[in-house]
This record gives structure tokens, sequence and C-alpha cells, in this order.
């Protein structure tokens, strides 16, 4: 054999150069796995924080709480909590929201109270619309006029309206507290009949609507939500629908702008909001989610169980309705002479 020929199994013993590479970094990959394990998954995210300005099973409380399983599969799988802090008409709860740190991780619902309050306390802890950032109109509640079958015997406004003339100084009409949106419905109510009655405020919508039903007080503005059942038991009896449409749990009930009562159009509305400055990365995160929260079927169903209006307008548009509806609510606070406190 030739010394100087190459042995027949050389090229076998030793591979090509790519292949040698290949195996390099294979064996490289494998030395790192040991000292580099697989990352730990990601622990979920803290929870967003819900702030209702309201006590636990008001109507937006009742709302809000139906879409929380939708919110946290919107999110994600963040875990949403769900927090009451009423008192001093929203103001705790809101000013508790203010004050929250603007990363996306707070929000709070506010209702028609919101764009009231400035206009009914002399001094607010916050700006009601620069101290916060606006994610969306969510949606509404219709209002009804309503009244005790046994104290007042009329079935239309017009009656109702030739009744408060003769002898309204002797009657009570009932609100959720002074300076509510139930209460300046019923002013509007009143003032839209041209009678004077007297204002009697409780501390929330379920006393109120008890004596209603005892006869405690003669009449009142509610939500419908709150006096579906007890009209239709006729326990209560309803004069009229206070906004723009009828509802569909009452189709035979006219709103009182068809009984020539153009002027009363008031109805409840629920908002979500954010503290001031929120980055515009996180208001369309959040927007996103409280609209495929608000869309989920089941709470869409609730939504329509209840008479309830679900809206989901945009964030441009809720700050456009905020500023609004503040402007609208303060010439009837100053007429119905509702002192601030």
């Amino acid at each position: 054999m030739n010394p100087n020929r190459p042995h027949p199994d050389h090229r076998r013993a030793t591979p090509p150069l790519s292949r040698r590479l290949s195996l390099a970094v294979l064996g490289l990959s494998a030395l790192a796995s040991l000292f580099n394990p697989a990352p730990v998954t990601a622990q979920p995210a803290a929870p967003l924080r819900v702030i209702l300005p309201v006590g636990a099973g008001s109507g937006v409380d009742v709302i809000i709480r139906s879409a929380q399983g939708a919110l946290t599969k919107a999110l994600g799988g963040q875990p949403v909590i769900i927090e009451n802090l009423p008192g001093a008409g929203g103001i705790t709860g809101t000013q508790a929201l203010v004050k929250a740190a603007p990363d996306g991780q707070t929000i709070a619902f506010v209702s028609n109270n919101h764009a009231v309050n400035p206009s009914v306390f002399r001094k607010l802890p916050y700006d009601s619309l620069a101290d916060i950032t606006p994610i969306s109109i969510v949606g509404g509640s219709p209002f009804v006029l309503v009244v005790n079958p046994q104290r007042v015997p009329t079935r239309t406004a017009k009656e109702l309206q030739a009744l408060l003339k003769s002898r309204g100084d002797a009657m009570n009409y009932a609100s959720s507290g002074n300076g509510t949106i139930i209460h300046l419905g019923g002013e509007m109510v009143i003032d839209a009949l041209g009678a004077r009655l007297n204002h009697i405020p409780y501390k929330g919508m379920g006393p109120m609507i008890t004596d209603l039903i005892g006869g405690q007080v003669e009449l009142g503005v509610a939500a419908v939500g709150a006096v579906q059942t007890h009209i239709k038991s006729g326990a209560l009896r309803a004069i009229g629908v206070t906004g723009k449409h009828r509802v569909a749990s009452l189709p035979d009930l006219p709103t009182l702008a068809e009984q020539g009562y153009a002027d009363v159009d008031v109805g409840g509305w629920f908002a979500a909001i954010a503290p001031k400055g929120l980055p515009e990365a996180q208001v369309k995160r959040l927007h996103a989610a409280l609209v495929a929260a608000f869309n989920d079927p089941e709470v869409k169903a609730g939504f329509a169980r209840r008479d309830d209006q679900l809206l989901l307008t945009t964030p441009e548009a809720a700050t456009r309705f905020l500023k609004v509806e503040q402007d609208r609510y303060a010439p009837i606070v100053k007429r119905a002479g509702i002192a601030p406190e």
C-alpha cells in the first residue's frame, strides 16, 4: 500500500465542515440547557381593581357583577376584583379612583351622580372632568314614574296633574337621596306637571321603594329594573316612562313625552372611567375588554331582562357626554333649590 495514499476510511472518520458545525451547535445548546433551564411560566397579572361608588345590590352593582367573569376572560385571564365604596353620593368611591395610579390596574363605574355632584356639593375633592380618563359610557337604565295605587287613583299623567293641582301640597314624592338623579328626575316631573309636593329623601332606592309600596309616600321616579316586579304585581302603578322610548317589559306604558310632557327626559347611565393620565395604550386595552365583556351573550341577556340599554361608546364620545350631562343638570339643581352641601 502506498504510504502517501489516504486511508480509504479517512473521509468517513472526519465529517464534513458543515456537519461538524451543526454538531457543535447542538452540543453547545445541550450544554447551555443544563445552566439555563426553561423559563418559568409567567405569573397571572395583578388583579384589575374595579371601584363601585355604590352599595352592594344596587342596580349598577348588579350589572357590573354580572359581567365580572366575562371581563376576566376579555382581559386574557386577568382577575377582576370589585370593591364597593359607597358614600357621599358617589364621592367616596370616585375619590379613591382619582387617587389611584394611572397604570391601567384601577377603573371605576360611575353613574349620573358623577355629573350632578358638581352642582350639589359646594366643594368636591376632585374635578369631575379634569381628574379622570373616560373609557366608555357602558349602558343605561330607563326610569319610570310610579304611584301607590291605594293613595293615588290616577292612571295617566293628565289625571295625575289634575289631582296634584287640587291637593299636591298635602302629598309627598320620594327620592333615593337629596341631590341624586332620582331626586332630579322627580323634580323634572313635578315641574312639568306644574305641581307642588313635599320631597322625602331616603338613603337609597331600597327603602324608598319599601315606603312607596307601604303608602308612606305617594309617588316617585325609579329605575324600571328596581320596580318592574312591583308594577306587574300591582303593588305600584306606573304612570309613564321618563325617557324618550318605551321599555320592552312594559310595552303598553307610554312615555311622559307621549302624554304631552316632552320636557321630561331623564334616565340612568353608568360609565367606566380611569384616573387622569392613563396612557392611550391602556385606554384602548380596557375599552376593547369592556366591549367584549358586555357583548357576551349571557351579559346581554341580563341587560334585556332588566330593560337596561347597552351603549358602549368610544372614549371620545364618553368625554363629550360627561361634559354635556354636567352642564344639563346644573340649571335643574338650581331651579329645584337643592342647596349645595
